[in-house]
């Protein structure tokens, strides 16, 4: 047997890195060599009980060897294809005997054991094509060579192989439960909450875990392997092996030289010569694909989803820290479909209120009773920015944010139908009051100056009054001011509650009216009004309100305003 093992280590020598060590269970370095995993990548040896991962270029085989020293051995070898399905075969070599047989006695020439080896096929054990996680298991194996054999006639391609001679103490993979599905147990219109039963490497073993979600529109994944080569697609050459450093010498032969320890050219499964015309690059799209790791919790809720979409979902659960992992049984499932929006019937002349949630839609529809010329919108938008479209018998007229009030004129058609679609804002609900009339007669809304703040001069503060100021426009109109005492730690919360424009001054007391009067100018850079708000307490704050009111009685707010007195005087 101690030949055997010999024999085998020198006529495999030449086909490895001269750095390569025969690894096997029976060597003392075995550990520190599975640590350094970068020794095997692409060698031609499999280590016993440690994962490689190689890369493999289109119709072009690979082989790797590994060596079994005692008969009635277990064996098990496991081969994860990532990003294309693998053809590959697990053969035992015939080794040559200890002498030649000749009379002389003399030993076979190394060089002569080692042609041999490569040139018999041997017996073949177990064969696969497919993309699935396959593997070979025997109880009881023969000692000898064992040599698998992976072509990919896809593409280029990574995969995964495990090799070893103890399969029922490594438990090299996360194992699975007696139920490896994953359930869905609640669907929305974005949401979809997920659940499985935890593995047993965690709950019963103890052993350090976490469970990797993935999320895409396409399929579900077999392995994460094939997850992580789909989403690093556009990086795929740059992933390959790099000439001189990671190539076995078998890989040469795809850029025009030949290896000294291939005779002849290599040939596929089928038996038909392998191309030699170097590996092809394949450009891809970005693939939408969401990969979430989420530690040992076995549900979890995937946000954000698009409504009336179906989507694939995989569980996998990681081993840590040696990451291999092994994969759940995938689902997949359609969120629902947004509920259909009753469309509003806007009346000729007449405000509608208007409330949209927060990322919402709401479409309104105007339909004249008479023929028209013009059609006219006024839209007050009470809190944040919206967004109006008007179609007219379905051609796009009007596309265009709104804040504060705004009136377009649009021009008229016949019998016409106008649908109008709103669209609220990113960062909350909306609130929004929207006229639509042919009639041409004085505005229900009154004008706005551009700029809608308040001004406080600080100056003219005393201990009992403050004087403020804000602009007007040449059209007249009524302006009423309020004020309401608030607390020094007056927030921003509380201000935006106070900011929408649509609330008008029938919801103020009477107590904090201060006064209303009317104001205009034809010269807007005269269109300036003061006001002196007097009775106040000393060192107080309090929030001063400007309502503008229109013909049509509809009012708007200006920007509210803090100011405080002084508390000595």
């Amino acid at each position: 047997m101690v030949f055997l093992h010999w024999s085998v280590l020198w006529m495999l020598l030449p086909l490895s890195s001269w750095t390569q060590k025969l690894p096997t269970r029976d060597e003392e370095l075995f550990q520190m060599q599975i640590q350094d995993k970068a020794q095997f990548h692409d060698s031609s040896m499999l280590p016993d009980g440690a994962e490689i991962s190689s890369y493999l270029f289109r119709d072009t085989s690979k082989r790797y060897f590994f060596v079994v020293e005692e008969d009635n051995t277990p064996l098990s070898i496991i081969v994860t294809p990532c990003d294309a399905p693998l053809e590959w075969k697990l053969s035992l070599q015939e080794l040559p005997e200890e002498a030649s047989g000749e009379s002389s006695g003399e030993p076979e020439p190394l060089e002569q054991q080692r042609q041999q080896i490569i040139n018999e096929d041997g017996t073949e054990l177990f064969s696969y094509k497919g993309n699935d996680v396959e593997s070979f298991m025997s109880s009881s194996s023969p000692s000898g060579l064992y040599q698998l054999e992976l072509l990919s006639t896809e593409k280029d391609t990574h995969f995964k192989v495990y090799a070893t001679t103890t399969p029922e103490s490594d438990q090299p993979y996360p194992e699975l439960p007696y139920d490896p599905r994953v359930d869905v147990t609640s669907l929305g219109h974005t949401t979809v909450t997920l659940v499985w039963k935890p593995s047993p490497t965690a709950s019963l073993l103890k052993q350090p875990i976490q469970y990797c979600v993935v999320i895409n529109k396409e399929h579900n994944f077999k392995s994460l392997c094939a997850v992580e080569a789909k989403m690093t697609a556009d990086d795929a050459f740059m992933m390959a092996p790099k000439p001189g450093l990671d190539f076995s010498p078998f890989d040469f032969a795809h850029f025009g030289f030949p290896s000294e320890n291939s005779p002849g050219r290599e040939r596929s499964f089928s038996g038909k010569p392998v191309p030699k015309l170097g590996r092809h690059i394949y450009s891809k799209a970005k693939v939408d694909i969401q990969k979430i790791c989420i530690g040992n919790k076995n549900i979890y809720t995937v946000s954000d989803l698009k409504p009336d979409t179906q989507y694939y979902f995989d569980v996998f659960v990681v081993k840590m820290p040696s990451n291999t992992s092994t994969a759940y049984i995938g689902t997949f499932a359609r969120t629902k479909e947004e509920a259909k929006q009753k469309t509003v019937d806007l009346k000729d002349g007449k405000v509608t209120d208007v409330f949209i949630k927060r990322k919402g839609t709401k479409f309104l529809r105007f339909a004249p009773v008479s023929s028209h010329q013009k059609v006219t919108f006024v839209v007050h938008s009470c809190l944040d920015i919206i967004q109006i479209q008007v179609r007219r018998d379905g051609k796009l007229l009007l596309s265009q944010n709104v804040e504060g009030v705004h009136q377009f004129q649009l021009r008229g058609k016949p019998k016409a139908k106008y649908l109008i679609r709103l669209k609220g804002n990113k960062k909350g609900a909306s609130m929004l009051k929207i006229l639509a009339t042919t009639r041409i007669n004085k505005q229900s809304f009154p004008s706005l100056p551009e700029d809608t703040r308040i001004k406080a001069f600080d100056k003219l503060r005393t201990c009992s009054s403050a004087t403020v100021a804000w602009l007007g426009t040449q059209e007249r109109n009524k302006f009423c001011i309020y004020r309401k005492e608030v607390d020094d730690n007056y927030n921003e919360d509380q201000k935006k509650r106070e900011q929408n424009q649509c609330l008008g001054p029938e919801t103020r007391k009477k107590s904090e009216k201060v006064l209303c009067k009317y104001f205009h100018s034809q010269n807007l850079q005269k269109a300036v009004t003061t006001e002196t708000i007097k009775g106040l307490q000393p060192g107080r704050s309090y929030l001063i309100d400007v309502y503008v009111i229109g013909h049509g009685g509809h009012s708007v707010k200006y920007l509210s305003k803090v100011v405080k007195t002084r508390k000595f005087c």
